[in-house]
């Protein structure tokens, strides 16, 4: 999982247990279950419900249905890191389960919130490979022909920083002694190439028939050489590996590393195609020891579910050194285009462009043109020539960065102006540099890690955005060594990435005040329609929160998270700075309902309904990128009685 600079200071700103009784199990549950029984909803990563008792006519009177406190949170005065924590929260089996950032799960009652009971892992509490105690939430498995009366028929699987994956029956709790040891997966017993941390288990696995496909999260801005980006499918049942699929040539792996899959992932289960979206290698802002190419990277790439074998794979960065990971599961819709069905997928991505492909060949369905790119300037580095670039769908980002803002200007006398001229920028993918270079979009997005959701009927595709302006800056090793006091490891902006002549200092661009120097938005949430490529709207999303107020809402807020769906007209969406949940009709994009939670809701919510009702469950955690404000709450709304 890569690591970002806070930007909190810079914006100073049915019945389930039938529905899963098929020939795949769990992983082929239809949408119309009206469960949620994996990280996006379903396997397509449509995060999709046809839930429609909740319309943006009655979504006014949504009340708290119940709320849950975990107990599993820190500030990171003590012992125990800040906890961030990006949890879905899963319907099914008749329970909701919450994975936490202390490795523990919790299973609730979904209509009165009552605990049933609580895993505890005993997982170690220290930030191994991340500044922070973090957590995606867990995954859910059941036998296709169950056997009565033997435990594990059903299965909750979670995973921790030190690379350990746990499974636990979904009716008890209990661990499931046939997996691993004692129910304990040990996935580092994998990592036996440049093993200088573990391969920690942030996301939760996919599940697919009798399989869990696992990537992993690392520390890769440290190092040259690290853990090449192996993912795994091993049994559901018993953890035996089955496959790798490896994005990095066995030849490179002296060389470079990661190139992992930490986020998500998504499978068409008519074809039994499997998606990466596969990251950047390592180091992630030099690349002159890594001229060589690697196809694999910083791609979506499509492979087979039995063998891991690749079907397809198209590079959306070439010689990545910006951290542009593909960092959101590819989104599986069928798009009547022309007058023609086309199987797609659309790849949110970082630099801001959606890219619409066919996802049995990874045919482009909208153009991508290759387009020169600046070049760079430092001893070593040879940038890429050209770089693929999307017109339509319209880029979520502008192609330039958005200006000095006057206001952030004029309040530090004219400190914003004077630092844009003395940066490089020429444009998209101008590399790093010794000088600093201006970067828009930055590492942290573009799209974030949430990805979008979409209407399957209407194919309207959705996705929340930010705009920040960051500085990248390359720092000669012997200098950054000074700097950094011999550079021991990575804090306050600064990266080693040891083993290369450079050292990175990765900055927002703030003012001394620490206001943003450049012009909101900051954040904002876009519509699609995919048939055509069109733009249907795009509106700021959220609000800046800091010293108590809230700045306008015209500005937005730079979020994290996802939106989710539903038939009944909606978009429910948390992700923003000031820790609301909110509602939007698809059709408008205007708001229809919010609500204040502990804190930011930096996950997709879970919507399924339940004995007649409706909810949306929100997980309210909090990550330090946004604010240091952090809870353990999860909170469930629902429609009053009648209505």
């Amino acid at each position: 999982m890569k690591r970002t600079v806070s930007l909190y200071s810079s914006l100073a700103l049915k019945c389930s247990g039938l529905a899963l009784a098929t020939a795949l199990g769990l992983a082929s549950a239809k949408a119309d279950d009206n469960t949620w029984s994996t990280f996006n909803g379903d396997l397509k990563a449509q995060k999709y419900s046809p839930a429609d008792q909740i319309t943006p006519q009655n979504v006014g009177t949504l009340k708290k249905a119940w709320e849950v406190h975990t107990g599993d949170v820190s500030d990171g005065s003590g012992d125990v890191p800040m906890s961030v924590w990006s949890a879905t929260p899963l319907f099914v089996n008749d329970t909701v389960y919450v994975g936490t950032p202390f490795y523990n799960i919790v299973a609730i009652e979904p209509d009165t919130g009552k605990v049933k009971w609580t895993y505890k892992s005993q997982a170690v509490l220290k930030a191994l490979t991340q500044p922070d105690m973090k957590n995606r939430g867990v995954a859910y498995w059941e036998a296709e022909n169950p056997v009565e009366g033997q435990a594990c028929q059903k299965r909750v699987y979670i995973g921790t920083m030190d690379a350990k994956l746990h499974a636990v029956d979904a009716d008890t709790g209990r661990p499931c002694a046939d997996f691993g040891q004692n129910g304990i997966l040990d996935i580092n017993v994998w990592n036996k190439v440049n093993n200088i941390w573990p391969l920690s288990l942030l996301q939760p696995p996919t599940v697919y028939k009798d399989k869990l496909i696992v990537g992993w999260a690392g520390r890769d801005w440290t190092d040259t050489a690290d853990p090449p980006g192996s993912v795994f499918a091993i049994d559901a049942r018993t953890g035996e590996l089955e496959w790798t699929f490896d994005a990095i040539p066995k030849e490179m792996w002296s060389k470079t590393g990661t190139s992992n899959v930490w986020a998500s992932m998504s499978i068409d289960p008519d074809r039994n195609i499997l998606y990466l979206p596969v990251s950047s290698p390592s180091p992630n802002f030099y690349g002159g020891n890594r001229l060589d190419p690697i196809p694999l990277a910083t791609s979506v790439t499509a492979v087979d579910t039995e063998t891991g074998n690749v079907i397809w794979s198209r590079q959306l960065v070439h010689h990545d050194i910006w951290d542009f990971d593909t960092n959101s599961p590819p989104t599986l819709i069928d798009i009547e285009k022309d007058g023609q069905k086309i199987p797609a997928l659309v790849q949110t991505s970082k630099q801001g462009f959606l890219y619409v492909l066919n996802r049995y060949t990874g045919e482009p369905v909208y153009p991508i043109e290759e387009r020169p790119v600046p070049a760079s300037d430092v001893e070593g580095e040879v940038a890429a020539k050209t770089q693929p670039f999307v017109a339509r769908p319209q880029p979520v980002v502008n192609e330039k960065w958005p200006g000095v803002f006057w206001l952030a200007d004029a309040l530090s006398f004219g400190y914003c102006s004077r630092k844009a001229k003395e940066l490089r920028y020429d444009g998209p993918f101008t590399p790093p540099s010794l000088k600093g270079t201006l970067t828009y979009p930055g590492t942290i997005g573009g799209v974030e890690w949430g990805g979008g959701a979409v209407d399957p009927e209407s194919q309207t595709f959705v996705v929340n955005h930010t705009q920040v302006v960051q500085i990248y800056q390359l720092i000669p090793r012997d200098q950054y060594n000074q700097v950094t006091n011999n550079g021991a490891h990575e804090t306050g902006g600064y990266a080693p990435m040891r083993g290369s002549p450079y050292g990175f200092r990765l900055s927002n661009f703030l003012n001394p005040l620490g206001m943003p120097c450049w012009n909101p938005p900051y954040g904002e949430m876009s519509a699609y329609d995919l048939k055509t490529g069109d733009l249907l709207w795009r509106k700021p999303l959220g609000a800046v929160q800091q010293w108590g107020f809230y700045m306008p809402d015209s500005w937005g807020s730079v979020t994290i998270g996802a939106p989710v769906i539903t038939k009944g007209g909606l978009i429910f969406i948390g992700a923003s700075m000031d820790s609301k949940v909110r509602a939007y009709d698809v059709k408008t994009g205007n708001e229809v309902w919010k609500a204040l939670v502990d804190a930011p809701a930096v996950a997709m919510p879970a919507v399924y309904t339940y004995k007649g009702k409706q909810y949306v469950v929100f997980v309210a955690g909090g990550n330090s990128i946004l604010t240091p404000r952090v809870s353990d709450q999860v909170i469930a709304f629902t429609l009053p009685d009648g209505k």
